[in-house]
């Protein structure tokens, strides 16, 4: 068991100064005192001047590598398990992106086994950037049924010229198949949609919920702070009932070519009225982050980074002035509620024991919990790994 003492606690709404009880792998109390004798098996954190909030969710990692519209000395390497700690993700999603044919969705699903031995929660969604989707039983719905990391398919790419330029039916399709799927086995079953900069935006998710039954809901685009273009439809989409999501990695290149940085793409979206809980940030951790000329050949290509979830929760805050609690529900709650993860995203009695504490000058990351284990201290990371890129 471990007490968490004197902390200010953010579930992610503020709950003032309370005492946060764990056991095992779950939360079991919260109060604005708890007092118990000291006996063996108990551990007591002072958190005295920290703020206690969920473990982050980072809902797009390329957790076995990217990347590769340069050649294969573009490929980018899998995601370490020490940056998603360091920055205090406890849960992920892992999809596999550009490349499904050098890279598989089997080696994905093994990295996710990996990494959730070393105390993560990690999840993936079936299918690539492309179409038809390739998957591991040879069905989209059997991956979401079968297999337990499996809950959703994406990111399945439009707008963008390294998609499968779908047509509304074949979109309405795979997206049907997800949506039974998840029905079936009690996921989400949600559609991943990466959006690339062409003027079309989010047209064809409008096209599918106007001509089929699939609800934009079903939906859930990322990469919508692209431009501002984009960023405009998208407070459209969200106010429609669905669920828009910002990417935190960028590049000084991207952003002088139109992108939003994601703090300030909050900060607009909640100007604009949409529900916190229909906003969500990604770092798209290990992704590449290429730049195309107007031909679509690539000129430059950085990586995609775990870290910038937390900066950009940092920068939403201090430079945005977006209170604590609404900036986090972008990164716990929100993102819990989209993908079905009804255990996590939250700091309250039968949730996951998932916790990060933040010094409550700097917001600094000082220690994270996955499950209730202590994956880094004080001192940095705990856990140790086997190999140094692990």
């Amino acid at each position: 068991m471990k007490l968490f003492k004197h902390a200010r606690v953010f579930a992610p709404n503020d709950l003032g100064q309370k005492d946060v009880l764990v056991s095992g792998n779950k939360i079991i109390a919260i109060d604005a005192q708890i007092n118990l004798q000291s006996s063996h098996g108990l551990q007591v954190i002072d958190a005295t001047g920290h703020y206690l909030v969920p473990g982050f969710i980072d809902s797009l990692v390329h957790i076995s590598g990217g990347g590769g519209e340069g050649g294969f000395k573009t490929r980018t390497p899998q995601m370490p398990f020490s940056d998603a700690v360091e920055a205090g993700v406890t849960t992920m999603v892992g999809v596999l992106g550009t490349d499904s044919i050098t890279r598989s969705i089997e080696d994905m699903l093994a990295r996710a086994k990996a990494l959730k031995e070393f105390g993560l929660s990690v999840y993936c969604h079936t299918g690539s950037y492309h179409y038809p989707a390739p998957t591991i039983t040879g069905a989209i719905e059997k991956d979401i049924m079968l297999i337990d990391e499996f809950i959703g398919l994406g990111e399945i790419a439009i707008s963008d010229h390294r998609g499968s330029q779908l047509s509304w039916q074949e979109l309405a399709k795979v997206a049907s198949k997800a949506r039974v799927g998840g029905m079936l086995s009690g996921k989400s079953g949600i559609v991943s949609v990466h959006v690339g900069d062409s003027s079309s935006g989010l047209d064809l998710l409008f096209e599918v919920a106007k001509n089929s039954d699939v609800p934009l809901s079903q939906f859930y685009p990322t990469h919508v702070n692209r431009n501002s273009d984009l960023l405009t439809q998208g407070f459209e989409f969200a106010k429609a009932g669905g669920v828009i999501d910002f990417t935190t990695s960028t590049t000084d290149q991207i952003l002088a070519e139109g992108e939003v940085a994601a703090d300030d793409a909050v900060r607009q979206a909640l100007a604009d009225g949409v529900d916190p809980m229909h906003i969500t940030l990604s770092s798209d951790g290990n992704a590449s982050l290429p730049c195309f000329d107007k031909q679509g050949r690539l000129i430059d290509l950085q990586i995609g980074r775990v870290s910038s979830l937390h900066k950009s929760l940092v920068s939403c805050v201090h430079k945005q002035e977006i209170d604590l609690g609404t900036a986090l529900m972008t990164v716990t709650q929100s993102p819990a509620n989209v993908l079905g993860l009804d255990n996590k995203g939250q700091i309250s009695p039968g949730f996951d024991a998932d916790i990060v504490l933040l010094d409550e000058m700097d917001l600094a990351i000082k220690q994270v919990y996955a499950m209730g284990e202590c994956l880094m201290g004080e001192g940095g990371l705990i856990k140790a790994t086997y190999f140094a890129e692990a």
